[in-house]
């Protein structure tokens, strides 16, 4: 058994070899313009500091510190690993279909270039979202509050991680469609088995939210709020690529079965009239 994982575990080392090195080839370029790339995960914070200090007098001298020796560097190996990480992302999109290629057929494998371009186009969009929309609002809120009686004083160190995660949070949600579409593609689902899990999935956005966004109710409804919509999406894709038959119950069987899991996974218990003995 372990000889015939062998080639797939030597593929798999290969794919992320490559993916690693871009990455850090990625990295040293954009440590070249790591300056321009502060100032630009700042700006928001920046913004949200000037509108706080113009509504409060403690808060006008609120300004973004850090606590530590070399703190400066550490934040700029950071920034320039987020930016390298997005950078990269081509190649490493790239490298993931490699990988699943050889199991696929002659006309799927011709989809490398869609996926590379829907996936790192759909990233950036998450990317645009959170910083144009999101950030703005979220920053607003969180400083302000209670900002009449205490000075904001921003660690600049847990501001880029909080900042890196709410960018690959909403890229990594944008993501979406494309993996629904591809998934789709390939037969593993159809609109059918998405329309029956819908609303589990809505659990499951609202519970993802809530882990990749700061602990305010604002950001998490605008993160959710799009992902139910590209979940919709998600549904008109497949539907277009792998529409379940009218006839086929099979899907639905599936379906109900993945729902059931869910269920027993969350501790969801059946309705009454799953329960009832017509239906047992």
């Amino acid at each position: 058994m372990f000889d015939d994982l062998k080639p797939h575990l030597f593929e798999l080392r290969k794919r992320l070899g490559i993916s690693a090195i871009s990455i850090v080839i990625a990295f040293f370029i954009m440590f070249y313009f790591h300056e321009i790339l502060l100032e630009w995960m700042i700006a928001p914070l920046n913004e949200a500091l000037i509108e706080v200090g113009k509504k409060s007098v403690h808060a006008a001298n609120g300004m973004v510190t850090t606590s530590q020796v070399g703190g400066a560097f550490f934040v700029a190996l950071k920034v320039s690993f987020f930016a390298g990480l997005l950078l990269a992302l081509p190649v490493i999109l790239s490298q993931i279909w490699l990988f699943i290629a050889p199991g696929l057929y002659a006309n799927e494998k011709k989809m490398l270039l869609p996926f590379i371009f829907g996936g790192t186009s759909m990233f950036a969009i998450g990317v645009a979202f959170a910083y144009y929309v999101v950030t703005p609002f979220g920053f607003d809120f969180l400083i302000t509050f209670g900002s009449f009686k205490f000075t904001p004083l921003i660690n600049i160190e847990d501001y880029v991680g909080f900042f890196t995660k709410i960018m690959f949070g909403f890229g990594l949600a944008f993501e979406l469609p494309v993996f629904a579409y591809f998934l789709g593609l390939l037969g593993l689902v159809n609109d059918k088995q998405m329309i029956a899990f819908f609303k589990y999935a809505i659990i499951i956005i609202f519970i993802v939210a809530a882990l990749l966004t700061p602990p305010d109710v604002l950001t998490q409804l605008l993160m959710a709020g799009p992902l139910i919509i590209l979940y919709g999406v998600s549904i008109l894709l497949v539907k277009m690529v792998n529409p379940a038959d009218d006839d086929d119950t099979e899907d639905i069987e599936s379906a109900e079965d993945g729902v059931a899991i869910l269920k027993d996974a969350l501790g969801i218990e059946d309705d009454d009239a799953d329960r009832s003995p017509k239906n047992k």
